[in-house]
């Protein structure tokens, strides 16, 4: 098992782009257990160009990875929360539109059974609270959806992804490639894709049910 590196604390400022099922996010008490999602290289395929992964241009080059339907349906019916936390900073550097990211985002709630899709359209300069490494994503998803961070899992396939759910208090899951980020990339457990995230979650789950009812 290992743990992330330590980093600074997030500033509170500026709020994210939200997008759920049937477009309405609820403030509940925090008990549910949540997976949250990364979107590019874990979800969907992303282009590797010069070792930096580049998102689809559009809802018709978006390719689902292999397994990831039927590895997000046995999450659903484990009962967990399916949210997308994703950074797309290409709006903010103006080499995309939002309107494309939006496409491929409600591509994305037709074909899969996600409970909301969170966005981040900043970059860097901006030093939002949003844009992973920050947690505020996974943050303001517990807030709108009652999850508990505690007992929620985030899956991606880079330090920034992992990092935001070390900070929000997730456990974290990385799916480790060529740009995940070296020694900067640390985790809970690591696997080769979401299909083996899946296994690892689950049979967390069981562990933690055991010690409760040993308790």
């Amino acid at each position: 098992m290992r743990r992330a590196r330590a980093s600074s604390g997030t500033p509170p400022l500026p709020p994210q782009a939200w997008g759920g099922r049937g477009g309405v996010l609820r403030r509940g008490e925090r008990t549910r257990a949540a997976i949250f999602l990364d979107r590019d290289g874990t979800i969907n395929r992303s282009d590797v160009r010069d070792g930096v992964p580049i998102p689809p241009d559009g809802v018709e080059q978006l390719e689902l990875l292999p397994g990831v339907p039927e590895a997000l349906e046995r999450l659903r019916r484990a009962g967990f929360a399916l949210v997308v936390v994703t950074n797309q900073p290409d709006v903010a550097r103006g080499t995309r539109e939002r309107g494309a990211v939006e496409a491929i985002h409600a591509a994305l709630r037709r074909r899969l059974p996600l409970d909301a899709i969170m966005c981040c359209y900043h970059d860097d300069p901006d030093d939002c609270a949003c844009r992973k490494p920050r947690p505020g994503m996974l943050v303001d998803a517990a807030d709108h959806l009652g999850l508990s961070l505690a007992v929620s899992y985030l899956v991606g396939d880079r330090w920034r992804d992992t990092e935001a759910g070390r900070q929000a208090g997730c456990t974290t899951v990385l799916l480790r490639g060529p740009y995940s980020g070296g020694d900067q990339a640390w985790a809970d457990f690591e696997a080769t894709d979401l299909g083996e995230a899946t296994d690892i979650i689950l049979r967390c789950q069981e562990e933690r049910a055991c010690e409760d009812l040993r308790r």
